[in-house]
């Protein structure tokens, strides 16, 4: 079985935000988890969206793999090392805002005799 890797290091969302997003796709169909990407109202969506295709296009370039057959195995959301800035408080001090980002990635199947997933 091939699988097909697709990865977003660094982008500037936080891992919370896209995981809420990332477990609406995981296991879906490829092209389904697309139209469902296009109708979410969320920066999220639209990292992942771009993730997505660019892995597709992996499948198809790289692997020769039918489009209309993969499957999203797994979606891995980490945390980057984030954006460390500092707002000034009362007193001379200082506040410290992390400005957090994430690494996307995103794995590929093709679907085994019709089947959902797989496993």
């Amino acid at each position: 079985m091939t699988t097909v890797k697709a990865q977003a290091k660094y982008v500037r969302s936080g891992a919370r935000k896209v995981r809420m997003v990332a477990d609406l796709i995981r296991g879906k169909n490829a092209k389904d988890a697309l139209v469902m990407l296009e109708f979410i109202p969320n920066l999220g969506a639209q990292l992942i969206g771009k993730v997505l295709k660019s892995a597709i296009a992996n499948a198809k370039h790289n692997y020769k793999l039918n489009e209309s057959k993969l499957v999203i195995t797994k979606i891995c959301i980490d945390g980057a090392t984030p954006f460390k800035r500092f707002h000034p408080r009362a007193r001379g001090s200082a506040f410290p805002i992390l400005k957090r980002q994430s690494h996307i990635t995103l794995y590929l199947e093709e679907a085994v005799n019709g089947s959902k997933s797989p496993s």
